[in-house]
C-alpha cells in the first residue's frame, strides 16, 4: 500500500464520471500496452491489474497489489543504494517513501492517464481518487512482474517514477536557517535566492536556484522544488564557507 499524503488537489472531471465503466475490451488492451510499454503474454493480468473490487466478479487488482508494493519496494531500494551512496540507512528509507508514497504513485498514474481504464462500479470518479490510482500502479507493477519478470517490471518503474524524488535528511532541513545565522553573525545582507533555470516535465520539474551573498559567487541548487533546490545551495555555500574558514 502506497504511504497517503491526505492533501490532494482538485482534478478535473474525467470521463469517468460517466453512468458505466465498462471492462477492457481489445481496443483499450491494446492502448494500455503501448503506455505500459509492454505486450502481455497474458492479458488477464492486465485486465485483473485493472479491475477494482467494486465492478470484479472474480479477481480485482488486491492481490496484485500487494505483490506490486513488494515489487516496488525492492527496485526502489536498490536503485537508491547503489546511487546514493552518501546517504545512511534513514535516508535511503527517506527516499524510498517519497518514491513510492501514493500522491507519487498517483501522479504518474494521471500523467500516464491510467484512469480511463480502470474498471470500476458506475460515477466512481478514479481519477479524482489518489488512493485508488496509486493501488493500481502498484498492481500493473505486479502484472509486469508475474507476466515478464523482474527487468521489465524495474523498467516501467525506473521509466515512470521519478527516482530522483528530492528529501531532506535532518543535517540538510536546517541549511538555509544556518547560512542566515552565519551571514549575520559577519555582518552581511541576508542571501538572496533567485531562479536560474526550469526545466523538464510539470509533473516532474527540473528547478536550479542560485543563493548569492556578499563577497561570494553564486552558488547553485537543483532539485524537484523549490525549496529544496534553495536547501541544496544553501548547503553547498555552507561547505564553501567552511573550507575558506579552513583555508
Amino acid at each position: 500500500m502506497a504511504v497517503c499524503n491526505p492533501l490532494w488537489p482538485h482534478r478535473r472531471q474525467h470521463r469517468l464520471t460517466r453512468s458505466t465503466t465498462p471492462p477492457l475490451g481489445p481496443q483499450a488492451i491494446a492502448e494500455i500496452e503501448t503506455v505500459v510499454g509492454h505486450k502481455f503474454s497474458n492479458q488477464q493480468l492486465l485486465v485483473r491489474a485493472l479491475t477494482h473490487s467494486s465492478a470484479a466478479t472474480g479477481d480485482s487488482y488486491e492481490r496484485l497489489e500487494f505483490l506490486g508494493d513488494r515489487v516496488l519496494g525492492l527496485v526502489l531500494a536498490d536503485h537508491f543504494f547503489h546511487h546514493c551512496t552518501d546517504d545512511d540507512q534513514g535516508g535511503l528509507s527517506l527516499r524510498l517513501h517519497a518514491a513510492a508514497r501514493q500522491s507519487s504513485l498517483a501522479e504518474v498514474a494521471e500523467a500516464l492517464n491510467i484512469a480511463a481504464y480502470v474498471h470500476t462500479q458506475s460515477n466512481m470518479d478514479v481519477a479524482q481518487n489518489p488512493s485508488v490510482l496509486a493501488d493500481v500502479m502498484e498492481s500493473i507493477v505486479a502484472a509486469l512482474y508475474l507476466d515478464a519478470g523482474f527487468e521489465v517490471a524495474s523498467a516501467f518503474i525506473k521509466a515512470h517514477i521519478p527516482l530522483n524524488k528530492d528529501v531532506l535528511t535532518a543535517k540538510e532541513k536546517d541549511a538555509k536557517s544556518r547560512l542566515q545565522e552565519l551571514v549575520l553573525q559577519r555582518g552581511l545582507a541576508l542571501p538572496r535566492y533567485d531562479l536560474v533555470e526550469k526545466s523538464g516535465p510539470e509533473h516532474a520539474p527540473i528547478m536550479c536556484y542560485q543563493v548569492v551573498i556578499d563577497g561570494f559567487d553564486p552558488v547553485l541548487g537543483t532539485a524537484g522544488s523549490r525549496k529544496i533546490a534553495e536547501q541544496n545551495a544553501a548547503m553547498a555555500l555552507l561547505e564553501i564557507l567552511a573550507k575558506a574558514d579552513k583555508g
